[in-house]
């Protein structure tokens, strides 16, 4: 059995886009917590200048499927235009 992997993702809003990034960033930790491997997906930092969202995935191909998944497609187009910087994913 392997190990879990555990990930942190930052997100930096544009100026007044807080609340829109914050909403698309729910909406993807409704549908990502039922995916299969998921240990733990959320928001565990919420500011104005920055959210950070906190996962934990059972293995490396459960965290494979994720990445191909409709949910963070569909996130990640939710994002593109509201967002300064790209997300920026490490392992932690």
């Amino acid at each position: 059995m392997s190990e879990p992997i555990d990930l942190r993702a930052t997100f930096i809003p544009n100026d007044g886009e807080f609340f829109r990034v914050k909403l698309a960033l729910e909406i993807a930790i409704d549908e990502v917590v039922n995916e299969p491997g998921c240990l733990r997906y959320e928001l565990t930092e919420a500011t104005e200048e920055r959210l950070v969202l906190t996962e934990q995935w059972a293995s490396q191909e459960d965290l494979d499927r994720h990445a191909k998944g409709s949910a963070l497609q569909d996130l990640n187009e939710s994002l593109s235009a509201l967002l300064a910087e790209p997300v920026k994913v490490e392992r932690v």
